[in-house]
């Protein structure tokens, strides 16, 4: 991706990524920065239309050329966005195509949300309802316009800006379920059991706060150790405008979030190993969060969310840089109360209860299926047997007469010609047949 659009790409592009320590070596570097590339997402729910309007506005040289002028504001408060009337016309087609793609796929996620909640979504207005996205304009449905490059950005640099406090709210949550599933386990223990699950845990926990002291982020102390041990460098020589330049590994002048957390891998290295029990790597990457918004916050003046040269050498001259506080990790301190853990514990209980009305019901309506799909089988066996009967008489009706034994009788079949019979009232008025061998009278 061009580095041209690098403030707009920053503003957009300010998730949090697995960092990697930087390697010297320029094929190992070119494979990493690819991964980071791939890996790279805002967490947005737009991410990928985002992505691909980015792309686009790249290819046009005259929004490249405005935006090689334009500061953080004009990005924010949407002057850029005006610039898109002259852009070229295949790029406006692009982008209508795009903005297209962006409206069904949103009409979808409306229809599946509609649906799972049984509500007919065929008498909704789905144009009413694209109101509820921000980051497009619903009147128009069909071409991408000015307005929607400034809903874009404006919505993008919103929902980033409270993505951290998300993030941590997610991280809160996580340790909650943590630490519920853990008393949940210990309750279901003897009393046996359960203290010696007790003590593995207390050692398990001991074990994981034994570990270095870990620097300050952005303290003198912590950008030596990188300077040293990442860079190969004597600590003797250390120039924090050297250390600026190399470590802006995009080269567009500023350090982002991405390249300031890639700074706090020898530190984290300090407290989590993927290898140990006892150390969890989602606790690590709240830990890199929170070192990433320290340093954001004491050298980040103008609060765009990137770091300049000039912020990054007015803050080796602060008081702290030399002399900071000693930072506390996560074990130090829980990430919740008591009282909130509470709370979380009866809205799962609350979850469970409504899990299990709900299973109750589907239990009940397979029961009832279960019962209808067994008078439907039996009702089928029925119509079945009648069939088969109805089968067999009428193959009975078919077959010739049988003879005492068993055999088939047969009419015998005569070739004589009819004889002509006198009616029955005739035939008895007859006299009888004259005897055999009578005399004969001469």
């Amino acid at each position: 991706m061009n580095l041209t659009l690098s403030w707009l790409l920053l503003l957009f592009f300010s998730a949090a990524v697995w960092s990697v320590p930087i390697d010297r070596n320029e094929a190992n570097q070119e494979q990493k920065e690819d991964i980071q590339e791939e890996n790279m997402d805002t967490g947005l729910y737009y991410d990928r239309y985002l992505r691909e309007v980015i792309e686009v506005l790249e290819t046009d040289p005259h929004f490249r050329e405005k935006l090689q002028t334009a500061n953080t504001e004009d990005i924010k408060n949407g002057r850029l966005s005006k610039e898109l009337d002259l852009v070229s016309h295949h790029v406006r087609t692009r982008l209508d195509e795009l903005k297209r793609q962006e409206v069904s796929r949103l009409r979808m996620l409306l229809k599946a949300k509609l649906d799972s909640t049984n509500t007919q979504s065929l008498q909704m207005d789905h144009a009413s309802l694209l109101k509820q996205f921000e980051h497009l304009d619903p009147h128009n449905q069909n071409t991408f316009e000015a307005k929607d490059l400034e809903l874009l950005i404006s919505t993008a640099t919103k929902d980033l800006e409270n993505y951290d406090a998300e993030r941590h709210e997610e991280f809160k949550r996580y340790e909650m379920l943590k630490e519920h599933e853990r008393r949940e386990y210990l309750k279901g223990l003897d009393q046996e059991k359960r203290e010696r699950e007790e003590k593995r845990m207390q050692e398990m926990k001991e074990k994981h706060s034994q570990h270095p002291k870990v620097n300050a982020p952005g303290s003198v102390n912590q950008l030596r150790e990188v300077w040293e041990e990442t860079d190969g460098l004597d600590p003797q020589e250390f120039n924090p405008k050297t250390f600026f330049k190399l470590h802006d590994t995009n080269e567009d002048g500023v350090l982002d979030e991405q390249e300031l957390e890639a700074l706090f891998t020898k530190e984290l290295e300090k407290v989590y190993d993927p290898k140990n029990e006892e150390d969890d790597m989602m606790e690590m990457e709240e830990e890199r969060l929170r070192m990433r918004e320290h340093v954001m916050k004491n050298v980040d003046t103008n609060k765009d969310r990137l770091v300049s040269l000039e912020e990054f050498l007015k803050s080796t001259e602060k008081k702290e840089f030399n002399n900071p506080k000693d930072w506390e990790t996560l074990d130090a301190k829980p990430a919740y109360t008591e009282e909130e853990l509470q709370r979380f514990e009866a809205e799962l209980r609350d979850k469970e209860e409504e899990l299990k009305r709900k299973a109750e019901t589907l239990r009940q309506e397979q029961e009832l299926l279960r019962e209808r799909g067994k008078a439907l089988e039996a009702q089928k066996r029925e119509y079945q047997q009648a069939v088969l009967e109805m089968s067999q008489r009428q193959e009975v009706d078919r077959q010739p007469p049988a003879g005492p034994n068993g055999q088939l009788q047969f009419q015998p079949q005569t070739n004589k010609p009819e004889e002509v019979k006198a009616p029955a009232e005739v035939q008895n008025n007859l006299p009888a047949e004259p005897p055999q061998n009578l005399p004969v009278h001469t």
